[in-house]
């Protein structure tokens, strides 16, 4: 077969969907040994990848996300290509592309958080643009040979939301891999952001859906128990995190949460490696991706008890309501007096990430190509 993957995400700027699509098609190399592949990059991420089997080769596709072109003149770049079928790693599929394809739904977290909070555009926009968003994952779903999904909680979401055949949906985990680690010494990236122990650890966005505002006001509670810990929120200095420092230091917390902005992927195997706990209180995941990283480096995760977080993360993980407050601040109180349990959420935490892999998913992913036409 001639297999198209949209690639267009893959890299940093993707997120999470960057390190899948960068993941997949890199596994795909090396279990591939058959079928060949155009992968359709940016300009912005043509730099990110490079083939290194022969039967992989780059397409530019200059058509930025969820833009008319993408629209218009994706699908005839697509058609140019004579493709067998396309595998689309998000749902913004050309409405008006007809040929096969395959499509991976991560989650169903505008539908179920259908807030202006979550967007930088205005009401009227974001009214439109969320039922515009409806619209291309209805049509995307439904005209799509097999539809992917990363966890069986995802799965039925779908069956439930869009009365979909669970017979069309498969389900490929995620994995995590370790960080390649940069040469400086653990103390010298913690100098480096300003970063003083003990502390709490969060890696990730700060959209809405991920309940960091819950998390702020549990932590101003929690260090009149435990004075002098600091919780750390790394990510980049968007919109959403810019909102929620106005919020800290609204609540007289600028001296006890940091915000270290991006830290680069080199650097964060220290801050996982010396942090008090890996904390996750988002309120809807797909995966949960982020604190299956944490497992890797040692560190316990005590995560938000909703959605597929508890299929992911099984037994390795100390769990909360995200929605108490005081739920919250007990748990991490309970935890961070109990060395023994966080030796063995350690322990439990290295056997749970064995459980998943990127080249399993990508061989999953494989056979639904070829089951797929």
């Amino acid at each position: 077969m001639h297999i198209g993957i949209d690639a267009r995400f893959l890299g940093p700027e993707g997120k999470g969907l960057g390190r899948y699509t960068e993941k997949l098609i890199k596994n795909l190399e090396t279990v591939d040994q058959m079928n060949r592949y155009s992968i359709f990059l940016r300009q912005e991420n043509w730099d990110k990848y490079t083939p290194e089997n022969s039967s992989f080769r780059k397409v530019l596709a200059p058509y930025r996300w969820y833009s008319l072109k993408e629209q218009t003149d994706f699908p005839r770049l697509l058609n140019k290509e004579r493709l067998d079928l396309v595998h689309f790693p998000h749902f913004n599929i050309p409405i008006f592309y007809r040929k096969p394809f395959v499509v991976t739904i991560h989650d169903l977290i505008i539908t179920h958080y259908p807030t202006t909070r979550a967007t930088t555009s205005g009401p009227i926009k974001y009214f439109f643009k969320r039922h515009g968003y409806r619209l291309v994952i209805s049509s995307a779903i439904k005209r799509a040979k097999k539809v992917i999904t990363v966890s069986e909680y995802t799965k039925k979401e779908l069956i439930d939301f869009f009365s979909l055949s669970p017979k069309k949906i498969e389900v490929t985990y995620e994995a995590a891999d370790p960080f390649i680690e940069g040469a400086d010494a653990p103390e010298v990236v913690l100098s480096k952001y300003k970063i003083d122990k003990p502390y709490l650890l969060y890696v990730g966005n700060a959209y809405p859906h991920k309940n960091l505002e819950m998390l702020l006001e549990a932590h101003k509670d929690l260090i009149k128990k435990h004075p002098g810990l600091k919780l750390v929120l790394v990510g980049r200095m968007d919109y959403f995190y810019s909102r929620l420092k106005k919020q800290s230091d609204g609540l007289g917390l600028d001296k006890d949460v940091i915000f270290p902005g991006y830290v680069p992927d080199a650097d964060l195997p220290a801050l996982y490696r010396q942090a008090e706990l890996y904390v996750f209180p988002s309120l809807a995941e797909g995966f949960g991706l982020p604190p299956l990283e944490a497992m890797q480096y040692g560190i316990p995760v005590v995560s938000s008890s909703v959605s597929s977080l508890p299929e992911v993360l099984g037994q390795s993980a100390a769990y909360f309501d995200p929605t108490d407050k005081h739920a919250i601040v007990k748990v991490l109180s309970d935890l961070i007096n109990n060395p023994e349990k966080k030796d063995l959420l350690c322990q439990r935490g290295y056997e749970n990430i064995k459980k998943f892999s990127w080249k399993k998913m990508a061989e999953e992913t494989l056979s639904l190509y070829q089951n797929s036409l």
